[in-house]
């Protein structure tokens, strides 16, 4: 069974980056009456409609420049994963597509919708999370051998 490495538990950071998370959601929400739904914000891009590309393309380089605005004002970062770069491709790539079937993401129906209350986004987060902790267990126990 893992154990937490309490030297790397980050819970002041972890607030802090859930607190952006909502504050961010919110603001688009009463400035442009959008929900921030990550994958419907990108798919937006892919075919965008008049007028609509521009601030979906700001929401898109604000979540890829943040990482290094951190670092820039003084805050490390260190990811890693076991698993390897091949395993993170294909479940992102997994990740997007369930996005697509399942009309909508964990930020969009997680973040946006839960806070709604809506019980179409309490089915899905529900799914998502089952799901996730299921492959996750069942990866976790195929690569140490116990499947």
């Amino acid at each position: 069974m893992p154990s937490i490495d309490w030297n790397l538990f980050t819970p002041w950071q972890a607030l802090l980056g859930g607190a952006l998370i909502g504050f961010s959601a919110l603001w688009l929400m009463f400035a442009a009456g959008r929900i921030a739904g990550i994958s419907g914000i990108v798919g937006g891009l892919l075919k965008p409609m008049q007028g609509d590309a521009a601030w979906r393309a700001c929401f898109v380089l604000g979540l890829l420049l943040a990482p290094w605005l951190y670092t820039a004002l003084g805050g490390t970062l260190s990811m890693s994963s076991p698993r390897g770069p091949v395993l993170l491709v294909v479940a992102g790539l997994l990740v997007g597509y369930g996005t697509r079937l399942g009309s909508g993401c964990t930020s969009g129906h997680g973040v946006c919708g839960l806070s709604r209350l809506s019980p179409r986004s309490l089915a899905a987060v529900a799914v998502f999370m089952a799901v996730g902790f299921a492959v996750a267990t069942l990866i976790g126990a195929h690569l140490e051998g116990s499947v």
